[in-house]
């Protein structure tokens, strides 16, 4: 059957322009370029267009084009669907696939228009007025009560909840030691360090090396507790139950053997080159009685210092499942919409289950809202985030923070070829490939991340400014400042937003 798999992509080399230098070889991971009978010969189906070569040929004589195959035209039967029915044919296998979800679905951000402040209520200069980005996460209680000392000085009496402060209201999502390279994570940790903010462990444990950024990690229990003990546990400023992710809703995970390498077994506490496979559920939870217990075991074990945060996928009943996580005694809800990004999954899961972050965000906030319990918990909005407005907007609409991690990825020269989950990654990013990993540097790595925030940081000033507010803590769940262009009244009301020009 594999006669009828065709080459998705094709690359072209202009030898005019060759010198047989060969480094286009060296440099695909994917072994897709060898040099035959004095020139580079392409392998076209081992093609994953990560653009490698095209980036690193100092000729500029290599092009990566879709292989423009016809296929009768059939809107039903698009030609996506006739070459996975092909490659199902061939292998009997379920199709993996890494990265979000890049399907034609409506992006409502894209749909969604921020208002401005003119003249009645001016607008503010933030290069010349200050603007507060900080953001404490934690569960926040209702009222504060002082006491009046002698000195004249006030003393907060009001017991406060564990917190944890970002100076920009963003965190980098989860990925895990072994689904990325130790130099990612690296970039990740010394880049969340140098802007103030968090970076996630994911479920792959915490490797020691990056034990120094402990102040700046969420340290991740998901459902194979992989790389769990009490050491890990107090090593984060954050403690993260992994109950779902966006990316593949209602699944478990599975790291690949051929990626766990004496450090990633170490790190993971499990043997080399076995298959990490994380169950579908955590088995000691079945309910939200279930979840309260682990929250409360985890606050134990970390003796009631740091805010414990549940990780949910964003399904159709995920504002009675947030609710429910509030009252379990969770301090930090971490919600993950459908375009989410994952290192592996299986292609239908990814494109199928789920909904967007956006429709989601606004339910989950007016629920815990009309409930009266929007305070015990702070909100991590993540599937999706492309840019400062996307964050602005995902603010507005209940957010305490984003969580980006496609975006990092890109930010570090990710090209989006989605193919992590072989563990070839030519740009050292998702592979454990010793000659391939080293290619990330990542004290550039974090230097590009840092410089990616900093920017998104003036940005959201800009767009605070423009809102006549001078705190972040201002727009948060201000859906007035929300207008809908293009959505249905049914979309508006779950948006809670009002359509443009009303």
């Amino acid at each position: 059957m594999s006669m009828y798999l065709p080459a998705e992509f094709i690359v072209q080399v202009d030898y005019s322009r060759c010198r047989s230098c060969r480094r286009c070889v060296a440099e695909c991971g994917f072994g897709t370029l060898s040099y035959q009978n004095d020139r580079v010969i392409a392998d076209h189906k081992k093609c994953a267009a990560c653009q490698r070569c095209v980036s690193t040929c100092p000729e500029g004589a290599i092009t990566v084009i879709h292989n423009p195959l016809a296929y009768k035209k059939n809107y039903h039967w698009t030609p996506e669907h006739i070459k996975n029915l092909h490659k199902q044919a061939a292998t009997g296998g379920k199709l993996l696939t890494g990265g979000g979800n890049d399907k034609v679905y409506k992006s409502y951000f894209d749909h969604m228009v921020l208002d401005a402040c003119q003249v009645t209520n001016p607008s503010i200069d933030p290069l010349r007025e200050p603007m507060e980005l900080r953001t404490y996460l934690g569960s926040k209680p209702d009222s504060l009560s002082f006491t009046c000392l002698e000195n004249g000085e006030y003393k907060l009496e009001t017991e406060m909840s564990p917190q944890v402060r970002l100076e920009v209201p963003i965190v980098f999502a989860a990925m895990s030691f072994g689904a990325i390279s130790l130099n990612a994570h690296k970039a990740l940790a010394m880049a969340a360090k140098e802007c103030g903010i968090l970076y996630n462990t994911g479920e792959g444990g915490l490797h020691k090396e990056l034990y120094a950024y402990g102040d700046r990690t969420i340290v991740q229990v998901a459902s194979g507790r992989f790389g769990v003990n009490h050491e890990y546990l107090n090593q984060g400023a954050v403690v993260e139950i992994k109950c779902g992710q966006g990316a593949k809703p209602g699944i478990g995970g599975h790291l690949p053997g051929e990626k766990v390498n004496q450090e990633v077994s170490q790190t993971r506490m499990i043997p080399v080159g076995s298959d990490a496979i994380s169950p579908a559920p955590h088995h000691d939870i079945y309910s939200i009685e279930d979840l309260s217990q682990l929250i409360y075991a985890i606050k134990e074990a970390t003796n009631y210092e740091k805010p414990v945060c549940v990780k949910i996928a964003a399904v159709h009943n995920v504002a009675a499942i947030a609710s429910g996580i509030a009252r379990a005694g969770a301090d930090i809800i971490f919600l993950d919409g459908f375009r989410g990004g994952t290192g592996a999954a299986p292609t239908i899961i990814r494109d199928n289950l789920g909904i967007p972050i956006e429709l989601a965000l606004a339910a989950v906030d007016e629920r815990l809202r009309r409930e009266g319990i929007r305070n015990k918990v702070s909100i991590i909005a993540a599937g999706g985030i492309r840019s400062s407005g996307d964050m602005a907007k995902a603010i507005a609409l209940g957010a305490d923070a984003v969580a980006i991690g496609t975006a990092a990825l890109i930010a570090m020269g990710c090209r989006l070829c989605q193919k992590c989950y072989t563990g070839n990654c030519s740009w050292g990013i998702a592979t454990q490939r010793p000659e391939l990993t080293r290619r990330l540097n990542p004290e550039k790595a974090a230097e590009c991340l840092t410089n990616m925030i900093r920017g998104w940081s003036l940005e959201l000033k800009e767009i605070l400014g423009s809102l006549g507010v001078n705190a972040v803590e201002s727009l948060r769940g201000s859906r007035e400042r929300l207008r809908g262009v293009g959505l249905s009244d049914t979309e508006l009301d779950i948006l809670g937003i009002k359509p443009a020009g009303r």
